[in-house]
């Protein structure tokens, strides 16, 4: 863990000490061989359980490859941020690149502790650096109502689980997961128990967000500079679905009876933010909700608690963590060069940008699960979990997967086929590092058809 997690500290000085001729490469060159050194927690020792350097910080097949994910984004979020940062004075640049960092730091001790407690500190100590990125650096006015959306729904759903880890340790004496494991099934029989089976969850399914609580994230998308909405997209979000993953193996036996209203609203959630999605005209709006729609369906998988619906729910947030990044990396380079977001003033670009009408293409019909991407590996996971744990299910997840085909094709169609207006035609031509971007962002998903073992989590 100590590995990679003290030289991501030492991104600090180096963010500090460097000439502001080389901020950008030096920062850049660090971060891609921390990238490559995490890739190190793949070759597991063991088959399954932890691998741990110390009691406090540990990985397991669930947290390591959102740990390699974490690590990963921090480049590719450096490298997609360079060209509108760059203008400002080279103070803002380094304190920019320094809340990236920040970032980091945070989610790898989140996604690697092994105590409760210090997950929850983690989980709470992302939302600062977020914060500051949305409300500073964001395009417009709206940024700051953004802003306030983010933190108090991301302030207010955390709350009650602060009290409930406060009663679980009263009552077991310990929150060290790798004790928990072993310790007794609780009895959870009374009123209160509920309440607290609720508080353990509310803070995971806000963050992931579940349909009903999710009306910050397209706000804090939209508003977020390009790198706010890369580690939005990829990996806070999945900070939900790990906390929930970790707590839901605890909660028995009260889940059977009261996950049922929050299933129905996962699974509601799908269609109806998917239907959102096909009559967004901005592009950033589109693709923020589109993750509302992902993140339903592994609510959804994560809910029932079966393996094959955990092991589909890990999978699709990998594989969602990159493609989403990716669109958004797409959206904000178009965004850098016609300076709207409105989708049907930027088409027919696929005349002018041939190579990155590729990126779309394959960028899309990774996000509507094309075979053999990991996407479809996950989906169909949790689809056949929720279908074998009732059939009804299979209505919901298959509108879904209907409409989410048709948003995505709709995104590709409407921004890149058509007729190229005039306006659009004297657009600055891509750049190599916009390139690279979209490789570092794809090939990985695509690798991973490969060796999708990597992903599976605890059931092998």
């Amino acid at each position: 863990m100590l590995k990679v997690l003290m030289p991501t500290i030492m991104l600090f000085p180096t963010i500090w000490l460097s000439s502001p001729k080389w901020l950008w490469p030096m920062t850049t060159a660090h971060s891609l061989l921390i990238a490559l050194t995490s890739m190190s927690w793949l070759c597991w020792a063991s088959e399954t359980g932890w691998t741990a350097s110390n009691l406090y910080l540990a990985t397991d097949p669930l947290s390591t490859p959102l740990l390699v994910l974490t690590c990963w984004l921090l480049p590719l979020m450096i490298l997609a941020s360079q060209n509108h940062i760059n203008p400002e004075p080279i103070n803002r640049q380094r304190l920019y690149i320094t809340l990236l960092v920040s970032l980091q730091t945070f989610l790898i001790m989140a996604f690697g502790a092994t105590e409760i407690i210090m997950f929850y500190i983690m989980f709470e100590a992302t939302l600062i650096p977020t914060l500051v990125i949305i409300t500073r650096w964001g395009n417009q006015t709206e940024r700051l109502n953004a802003g306030t959306y983010f933190l108090f729904y991301t302030l207010a759903g955390p709350l009650p689980l602060l009290v409930a880890l406060l009663l679980l340790q009263h009552s077991t004496g310990t929150l060290s997961m790798l004790i928990l494991q072993y310790s007794q099934p609780l009895t959870l029989n009374t009123w209160g128990h509920k309440i607290w089976w609720a508080g353990c969850l509310i803070a995971f399914l806000v963050k992931m967000p579940l349909y009903g609580v999710h009306l910050w994230l397209p706000k804090a998308h939209v508003e977020a500079p390009v790198a706010g909405s890369m580690v939005l997209a990829a990996v806070l979000l999945k900070l939900g679905g790990y906390g929930m993953m970790r707590m839901m193996v605890m909660l028995d036996p009260l889940s059977k009876e009261l996950a049922y209203p929050f299933i129905i609203l996962a699974l509601w959630g799908i269609i109806m933010t998917g239907s959102i999605c096909l009559r967004q005209a901005d592009l950033k709006s589109l693709i923020a909700y589109s993750s509302v729609s992902h993140m339903g369906l592994v609510a959804g998988g994560i809910l029932i608690q079966t393996p094959w619906s955990f092991t589909g729910a890990i999978i699709l947030m990998i594989a969602h963590g990159l493609v989403s990044s990716a669109l958004f990396c797409l959206a904000n380079t178009t965004y850098e060069r016609t300076h709207s977001r409105t989708m049907i003033l930027a088409r027919g670009l696929q005349m002018i940008f041939p190579l990155t009408a590729a990126w779309w293409f394959i960028a899309n019909l990774a996000n509507l699960a094309l075979p053999p991407l990991p996407n479809l590996m996950g989906e169909l996971s949790i689809i056949s979990a929720l279908f074998n744990w009732s059939p009804w299910t299979i209505l919901l997840t298959g509108t879904g997967t209907l409409i989410t085909a048709g948003y995505s094709l709709y995104l590709f169609l409407m921004t890149q086929r058509g007729p190229t207006p005039a306006h659009i035609t004297g657009l600055p031509p891509f750049h190599t590092r916009e390139h690279l971007l979209m490789a570092l962002h794809l090939v990985p998903v695509i690798l991973l058809i490969a060796k999708p073992e990597l992903m599976w989590g605890w059931c092998y």
